[in-house]
């Protein structure tokens, strides 16, 4: 159960994240300006972050088996519509860019549908083994600029949409949800009232805002960054960011396994400086080889690392039957926190010529995001465990 979920995590991000490669084609073809581009690519992302929410309260109620086929079916609508019609203008983008976002709801699905199968002790490890299915952005990343270039535009949208059908109909088939899951008896909007008064679906969201907002803030606005800063080819630019992807995906699970043993609020912290050095480092635009390529390879690492630990965090302090709940909200805040950032780095190198002041912005809310947890959340998760 733990193996499909992962593979369904993984093709709807690979789906989600279909635009993101093709941002520096698609400004040339149709003569974006920066803010454009990076509005394109960060469409997806605030749709499926915002729809995590009811898909989160959905899964409590429905499962994994009844949801991870219906939203892998449905975004096979607008990948075909993006890769036969809808990309000849910046409006038919946005159209079909908002509905694509269905696909980053799939991790609303998979956090309570695993959940539900592990014991506490281990639900980090098998939550972070889970996360990896994020790289399905790094799938898209290596395989749909060389697609198009063998063949048409259509192609990678074309691939992707069999894919997810084929996903649906063995989901459909094999999944099976936890025996004895608990399911909420309440309705949706009482039980996200419930939610919303639970300190650690705040706490959560603002922890995941920067840890897998960073993450995809970089997965999505990488390629253009690299292509203007150092001046890489398209390709060269995609499969750096392929590279940076894999590494986070890898340490995402590892992560989980740390928080396990040495506990979540270790692990973020430790984390968070990693991000905070890496970032103040970037944002003075290093030479590629080394420094900026070491600086982004830990920041990768570390935000892999705290995206791990965040649910590992909420698997320990969320209550059983709302856990779906608050994965929804705090996966929200985390696409939310990943759509901020491609906006403000593409309107400051509009109006500066210069990424440094955006950077430096990343290097201290990852300093505030340490601080506050090792004080506010370190005292709620020693209340939890009893020790104050």
């Amino acid at each position: 159960m733990l193996a499909l979920a992962t593979v369904g995590f993984a093709v709807n991000f690979w789906a989600w994240a279909l635009l993101s490669p093709l941002g520096p084609l698609l400004k040339d073809a149709l003569a974006l300006d920066a803010f454009s581009q990076a509005l394109v690519v960060a469409v997806p992302v605030v749709v499926g972050s915002v729809g995590r929410i009811p898909v989160g309260a959905l899964s409590d109620r429905y499962g994994g088996r009844v949801m991870f086929p219906v939203i892998s079916a449905t975004t096979i609508v607008p990948v075909l519509y993006l890769g036969l019609v809808g990309h000849s203008s910046l409006a038919s983008l946005l159209v079909g860019g908002f509905v694509l976002g269905m696909g980053g709801t799939a991790f609303a699905v998979g956090v309570p549908f695993v959940s539900a199968w592990f014991p506490p002790r281990r639900r980090g490890l098998a939550i972070g083994i889970f996360g990896a299915g994020m790289g399905g952005t790094a799938i898209s990343a290596l395989t749909t600029v060389n697609l198009v270039k063998a063949w048409t535009f259509a192609a990678p949208f074309v691939v992707t949409a069999v894919v997810l059908a084929l996903y649906a109909v063995v989901a459909a088939l094999v999944l099976r949800d936890a025996p004895g899951r608990a399911v909420p008896r309440y309705s949706l909007g009482r039980r996200l009232r419930a939610v919303a008064q639970l300190p650690i679906t705040w706490q959560a969201s603002a922890l995941y805002a920067v840890a897998f907002g960073g993450y995809v803030a970089f997965s999505v606005y990488l390629p253009a960054y690299l292509k203007t800063a150092y001046g890489l080819a398209q390709t060269d630019a995609a499969n750096r960011m392929a590279g940076f992807v894999l590494l986070a995906v890898l340490l995402r699970p590892v992560g989980g396994w740390l928080s396990d043993r040495f506990g979540p609020v270790r692990v973020l912290a430790g984390a968070l400086a990693v991000v905070t050095a890496g970032a103040a480092v970037q944002a003075g635009t290093p030479a590629l080889m080394p420094w900026a390529t070491v600086a982004f390879l830990a920041m990768a690492a570390a935000l892999g690392a705290a995206s791990g630990a965040v649910f590992a965090l909420v698997a320990l302090l969320a209550p059983a039957d709302k856990v779906g709940s608050v994965t929804g909200v705090v996966g929200a805040a985390g696409g939310l926190g990943g759509f901020v950032p491609p906006l403000v780095m593409g309107a400051l190198y509009s109006a500066f010529s210069s990424y440094a002041l955006g950077l430096a912005a990343l290097a201290l809310v990852a300093a505030a995001a340490m601080l506050f947890t090792v004080t506010g959340v370190r005292h709620v998760t020693r209340v939890r465990e009893g020790v104050v």
